[in-house]
């Protein structure tokens, strides 16, 4: 029966990202597969993130593709000097050696042009996805995009969700809180790229809408 699966953080742990797809989550063709964003830097392997990502699409897997903070300020490193010190100074170095180039500009097309068609948020019945949050004081839940990306310290429980549930990532989390979450907002961010240096992460989650079971692998890659 085709899954409804939610992904959180990857930031580059390719090695990870690969075992969770393949060896804990077997996924199938039929699966809709959403991934929350931050693809990208502070991990060894942002290039082959995404190499994994447009391989499945390729092979006709339903990969849907949310935007994260870390592909927003790589997409406006572009514009501004401040704007690319920003990125560096947040994982960029990492993705920078992972593309062999200095810039976003030079990344080949195909990279920018998904960077380009990710998605702010995603609903499915029932269900609001979204990298970071969504901004309560708002009467218009999705007016905020900026807090789609950065938004932190909402509450676990939100009346304007009625019977939705929100589920995003951005905000690391050990991964007992993850498995342990109540309310009507959860969190998938397990802090994969920083392995065992922040006390219980290490691992990436993901969420099956379905049965709302976690699925998780504790990261392999080779982290800084």
């Amino acid at each position: 029966m085709p899954r409804k699966i939610v992904i959180g953080d990857i930031h580059g742990c390719n090695l990870s990202f690969k075992s969770l797809l393949h060896e804990h989550l077997l996924i199938q063709k039929e699966d809709d597969i959403y991934i929350l964003g931050d693809y990208v830097d502070r991990g060894p392997d942002s290039k082959g993130v995404l190499d994994t990502i447009m391989s499945l699409l390729e092979k006709g897997f339903q990969l849907h593709t949310l935007r994260g903070n870390h592909e927003q300020m790589m997409m406006d490193s572009a514009n501004e000097l401040p704007a690319f010190f920003q990125w560096i100074l947040n994982g960029g170095e990492e993705t920078q050696e992972s593309f062999k180039v200095r810039r976003y500009q030079d990344l080949p097309e195909r990279y920018r042009n998904f960077f380009a068609h990710t998605k702010l948020y995603l609903e499915t019945d029932g269900h609001i996805l979204v990298h970071a949050g969504l901004n309560f004081k708002e009467d218009d839940l999705f007016a905020d995009q900026d807090y789609m990306l950065w938004g932190r310290g909402f509450r676990s429980t939100q009346k304007k969700l009625g019977d939705r549930i929100l589920i995003h990532g951005h905000t690391p989390k050990p991964l007992e809180y993850i498995l342990t979450q109540k309310g009507n907002c959860y969190n998938l961010d397990g802090g994969c790229v920083f392995g065992n240096k922040r006390k219980g992460m290490g691992y990436l989650v993901a969420l099956i809408l379905d049965e709302m079971k976690f699925v998780y692998t504790k990261c392999i890659d080779k982290t800084q």
